[in-house]
């Protein structure tokens, strides 16, 4: 896993390097969640199978971590895919 700036050089939003998913927008799936002493971490995947781990706290929620996508798993396409709420 790599670690992530919550914006970029130019301060334009932050994007998952291997598809253009927005850090900012809503996961494709939250695998889990653990409360922190100053908010909470999630354990997300995006939407082109990257593991993502996501801090929320005071300063607001951030990649702080992530992988390259699964080997073999297909990058899902805008409006085919089901979110996990859960």
């Amino acid at each position: 896993m790599t670690s992530t700036e919550a914006t970029g050089a130019t301060g334009a939003t932050a994007a998952c390097p291997h598809c253009g998913w927005p850090d900012g927008g809503e996961p494709f799936r939250v695998l889990s969640r653990h409360t922190t002493a100053t908010g909470h971490t999630e354990w997300t995947r995006c939407g082109c199978g990257s593991l993502q781990v996501r801090v929320a706290d005071g300063g607001g929620t951030r990649v702080v971590s992530r992988s390259g996508p699964a080997p073999g798993a297909a990058p899902a396409r805008p409006g085919t895919a089901s979110r996990c709420h859960g």
